[in-house]
């Protein structure tokens, strides 16, 4: 069977359940099998080892099963990846430009808006790829080559970049349509993805626990993250919400967020208040408890 004779996303399918070297995985340890060979009467015992980086070929396999599945069967595939984050914005930018004169921050709608919006979509992409890692690929996870950590990994490395490419290009596009009079700080607006991608991590993978384990908690996070496109920052700013609210604000990881890439693009506004190390902090902390019910449940999920 070639190539050429499988559609769409069976070619990796077939890939992916059909190699010979996809029976053990170095994620559970190193696997070795004594076959017991007669020669001349004597009983002697050959070692199979498992094949070096085959985890990075599995891997690798689901990145372009999913790819292929997510947008290579629709017309127009990775186009609309671009077009539903900058039809929002476009939204967004003719709205408050007929009520108000200017932005809470700079001269630009539609830089003050990109900065808010493209983070928390990000966010709001990578995490839920990750959360739904283990339903997508629930029937290769049944081979002993194929473990929960490369459905995770491949999603997140997909959907980052992904996302990093989107943000790239609207904000390209921006900057050239547009004078937005904005100085771009690269380290920051690294800073802030770094951030964006920690987070969605952490929160994913947690979610691929209680997701899977949970069934009504694909509702419950639905309902919770419906309020977060309000007070995550995208419509105004930090320091002009009156206290006590604001302190209760700056609990939000995504409104640090959002400060961090202001920062970026506003030479002027400090962004003070915000705290990488919070953030990173609620990712490492979110990932620990996720990574550790995921290992010890994964089976328990896959065979429910």
């Amino acid at each position: 069977m070639n190539r050429k004779t499988l559609q769409g996303g069976d070619y990796y399918d077939f890939l992916l359940t059909n190699d010979s070297s996809f029976f053990q995985h170095p994620f559970h340890g190193l696997h070795m099998s004594s076959v017991i060979e007669s020669t001349a009467g004597k009983p002697s015992t050959s070692v199979r080892q498992v094949p070096r980086f085959t985890s990075v070929r599995t891997i690798g396999a689901l990145i372009l099963r999913e790819m292929n599945t997510s947008y290579g069967r629709n017309p127009g595939g990775y186009i609309w990846a671009v077009l539903q984050p900058a039809g929002g914005l476009a939204i967004m930018v003719a709205v408050f430009s007929v009520g108000f004169r200017s932005p809470p921050l700079g001269t630009n709608f539609a830089i003050f808006y990109a900065t808010g919006l493209l983070p928390f979509m990000a966010f709001m992409d990578v995490a839920g790829k990750i959360g739904q890692s283990l339903n997508y690929s629930r029937p290769f996870l049944a081979y002993p080559r194929i473990s929960f950590m490369d459905a995770i990994i491949a999603r997140l490395i997909l959907n980052s970049l992904t996302q990093l490419l989107v943000s790239y290009i609207l904000f390209t596009m921006i900057l050239m349509l547009y004078e937005t009079r904005t100085t771009l700080e690269m380290g920051r607006i690294a800073l802030a993805y770094a951030m964006v991608g920690s987070l969605s991590f952490g929160i994913g993978v947690l979610n691929c626990f209680l997701m899977s384990q949970f069934r009504v908690w694909q509702q419950v996070w639905g309902i919770l993250m419906r309020p977060m496109f309000l007070i995550s920052g995208i419509f105004f700013m930090y320091d002009d919400i009156p206290e006590p609210y604001r302190s209760y604000l700056w609990y939000n990881p995504l409104m640090q967020i959002t400060g961090e890439m202001r920062a970026a693009f506003y030479v002027n506004y400090g962004g003070e208040y915000v705290s990488p190390g919070y953030v990173f902090s609620i990712a490492l902390v979110t990932s620990a408890f996720g990574l550790l019910f995921l290992r010890r449940y994964h089976r328990d999920i896959l065979y429910s």
